[in-house]
């Protein structure tokens, strides 16, 4: 007897509930479609993204890849202030940064803390990864661990506690305190890996072209996860870039393309500009608009710290500069700032944020950009404030602690100035399946971006 293999995330059945929750959130008119899928049996959106429909109907896959080629037909209203071309993005910032001479490149001490604030926050958030926010509040008050200041813990949490809000079924066993042995496998992490092979590749001069083929040739399919898969798997399928972000891709807009800003910003020192557009090369594979915004702002505010800012709060508005200020992920950034100044009790703000912002999915970027910058906003440039308060806000925890964390480990400037609380579990060594890389530690990761970079401000 043999087991049937249903690969998640490309399932044009599973995908309509999606695209239907994107167009509702975009401003397209989908009453009518919407009423047809819901009459031949399809399902709403799940909240969890790569959850199937249960007990398709027969047929409903035809319905569901019919109604979702008239789905991309269907205009927003939204389209002038939120483009997805480069120029167009260009022509919406009034104050997109003029491009600079590079900076000296970043010391190889600030990369290695650069590193390390990334893993750490990525594991911080994993074990919490997909709950709720009120049971990340539970399971931390539980273990006297609120206001989060310290690794997830299962010792001493009550049996009915640990029931009701279960750790992440992947993460627990190599992510809470009692068993981190070095940083797992995580695609926050296996990102920046891969940007590292395209600059080792291509240079700064890549094109989302050659992004696409390293993908196929060094990254697992079974790796990729929402935006990503769509766009493997349209690849695959002889669909070109950047069509492979926009073909029944309903996660476009969510938080993938954020994940792999990092080392775009890392290694344009100075040049927020230049980091912004190496991120928009990178992001069109996969997403569209606010997606795209996710990546350009990351990578633009990180480019500003990798020359040596240490204030925070200015590299955030570095990072605005290179967005739409009208679209809605300008506001949602400017949202989370103006939480977090108003309020001191941390809490309170993201109380008010998923008011706000709950109506969206869990991984879509919108939410998660109110809140990384609400977090940041409020520690100060704090590390652990930084990716604390980045995982105690909920949504994407694992992404949103690794980001804040790679900001605020730049602002640290060398390793050292991380807490050792934070490091020491570490242990130099990160786990991952892209080849060359497994078990290589974040000095060595750290030393080759250093040179990377040198050598990019060297070519002509």
């Amino acid at each position: 007897m043999t087991t049937a293999v249903r690969v998640t995330w490309v399932q044009p059945e599973d995908l309509v509930g999606h695209e239907l929750r994107q167009a509702a959130e975009d401003g397209r008119d989908a009453r009518d479609i919407a009423r047809r899928w819901y009459e031949a049996g399809g399902s709403p959106a799940p909240e969890r993204a790569g959850a199937s429909a249960p007990g398709a109907p027969p047929g409903l896959r035809a319905v569901a890849e019919r109604l979702l080629d008239e789905l991309a037909q269907l205009e927003s209203p939204l389209a002038d202030d939120e483009p997805t071309g480069l120029d167009a993005i260009r022509a919406a910032c009034p104050q997109w940064p003029h491009p600079r001479t590079w900076q000296a490149a970043a010391g190889r001490e600030r990369l290695h803390a650069a590193w390390l604030g990334r893993a750490a926050g990525c594991l911080l958030g994993k074990p919490v990864e997909k709950l709720p926010l009120e049971g990340i509040r539970a399971l931390a008050r539980a273990t006297g661990n609120w206001p989060l200041d310290t690794w997830f813990t299962a010792r001493g949490l009550p049996a009915s506690l640990a029931a009701t809000y279960p750790w992440n079924r992947r993460s627990a066993a190599t992510s809470l305190a009692e068993n981190i042995d070095g940083m797992p496998e995580d695609d926050d992490l296996n990102h920046p890996l891969l940007t590292l092979l395209l600059l080792q590749r291509h240079g700064r001069s890549f094109t989302t072209a050659d992004l696409a083929r390293l993908w196929l040739d060094e990254l697992p399919a079974g790796r990729t996860f929402t935006a990503e898969r769509i766009a493997y798997r349209n690849l695959l399928d002889g669909v070109e870039p950047p069509d492979t972000a926009r073909h029944r891709n309903p996660f476009r807009e969510w938080i993938g393309a954020r994940i792999r800003a990092d080392m775009h910003g890392w290694t344009r020192p100075g040049d927020p500009a230049g980091a912004a557009e190496q991120a928009y090369r990178d992001a069109v594979l996969t997403h569209t608009g606010n997606g795209v915004y996710g990546a350009m702002f990351t990578a633009a505010a990180l480019a500003e710290a990798a020359a040596g800012e240490t204030d925070v709060h200015g590299c955030l508005a570095t990072g605005l500069r290179v967005v739409p200020p009208r679209s809605r992920y300008a506001r949602a950034v400017r949202d989370g700032i103006a939480a977090a100044r108003a309020e001191h009790d941390f809490d309170t703000v993201v109380d008010h944020l998923h008011a706000v912002y709950g109506r969206y999915h869990w991984v879509h970027v919108l939410p998660n950009a109110a809140l990384l910058a609400a977090a940041l906003t409020h520690a100060d440039g704090d590390f652990t404030g930084s990716v604390c308060k980045a995982v105690s806000g909920g949504w994407d925890t694992d992404s949103n602690g690794a980001t804040a964390g790679s900001l605020a480990g730049l602002l640290a400037g060398r390793p050292d100035a991380l807490p050792d609380r934070w490091t020491t579990p570490l242990k130099n060594r990160l786990a991952t399946s892209v080849p060359g890389f497994d078990s290589a530690g974040f000095d060595t990761l750290a030393g080759l971006t250093h040179r990377l970079t040198h050598e990019e401000a060297l070519r002509p």
